[in-house]
């Protein structure tokens, strides 16, 4: 018989996402096209000033859904046992607009500076307005943790 760890609080569960948001490297990143095409593709990403900063080429279907539509996004970290869920909206940011100190965050966090590459590659910034996390259903009930762009914890 499987055992199921007990529910964590709110305040663990809002802990746990922020060690994740300062730890992980990667999220899958959902956008769909004006014409409601979906896209899912997975990005790397520092948490920085409250927004995660992501970068790709500014011809994947990613950064062209942010730019033609109302520029939201859904970002998932970790696994169906253990999800962080967000939903937020994207802005683009030119690498020229781009702070040194988040260019450098970036580079030092995936190992990659983009600034350094092929001129295509574009950063953007997601603001997250709801985060959810749950690991097991004993914790669906309160998985919500920020609405609005406010922690509720």
């Amino acid at each position: 018989m499987t055992t199921r760890e007990p529910a964590r609080s709110r305040i663990q569960r809002k802990q746990d996402v922020l060690t994740r948001l300062e730890k992980d490297e990667d999220a899958w990143v959902a956008t769909a096209s004006a014409t409601g095409e979906p896209h899912l593709m997975p990005l790397s990403f520092v948490w920085e000033r409250d927004s995660f900063l992501m970068c790709t080429r500014r011809t994947n279907p990613t950064l062209r859904n942010v730019e033609s539509g109302d520029g939201r996004v859904q970002l998932t970290l970790g696994h169906t046992r253990d999800v962080v869920h967000i939903t937020g909206t994207a802005t683009i940011v030119p690498t020229a607009d781009l702070p040194s100190s988040s260019g450098d965050a970036f580079a030092a966090k995936v190992i990659w500076d983009p600034r350094n590459s092929d001129p295509s590659y574009t950063y953007f910034r997601v603001v997250p307005h709801r985060i959810q996390a749950w690991r097991e259903a004993n914790e669906i009930a309160d998985r919500t943790l920020m609405t609005d762009g406010t922690w509720l914890i």
